[in-house]
């Protein structure tokens, strides 16, 4: 019996490639006149990993608090709407009541915009970096 001198591999890799990553790897093989195996061993060997790390001032929690928060301006602003509505149908005696309920109105949708351009642009700014 014939004994070789090769290290025992148990570990099975698979992996799924595009028509296009397949041809690719099909026509370096062929090149390199070596079967899939020792190509990925041989690639694995030589290659460079380099991480990419992504650096990013965002994260999950403050996007949920954000959007909470957002959801509450439009609770708030919902309900001074009924409030500017109630005081209009009613010809209010209190025409400063429902000029200050609609100057609420407003400064809210400008807060909730302002609110919405600063994540806008904290997720905008996220940054990739190539080790």
């Amino acid at each position: 019996m014939k004994r070789y001198n090769t290290p025992h591999r148990s570990r099975v890799v698979k992996t799924r490639m595009t028509e296009e990553e397949y041809a690719e790897f099909a026509e370096r093989l062929s090149a390199y006149h070596m079967s899939q195996a020792e190509f990925i061993r041989q690639a694995i060997t030589g290659a460079a990993i380099r991480p990419i790390i992504t650096v990013s001032p965002v994260n999950d929690e403050l996007l949920a608090a954000v959007g909470k928060l957002t959801a509450e301006y439009g609770r708030i602003g919902g309900n001074l709407n009924q409030i500017a509505r109630t005081l209009n149908e009613w010809h209010s005696p209190y025409p400063q009541l429902a000029g200050e309920v609609r100057a609420a109105i407003s400064d809210l949708a400008a807060l909730k915009f302002e609110v919405l351009q600063k994540v806008g642009d904290a997720v905008g700014n996220i940054q990739t970096y190539q080790l």
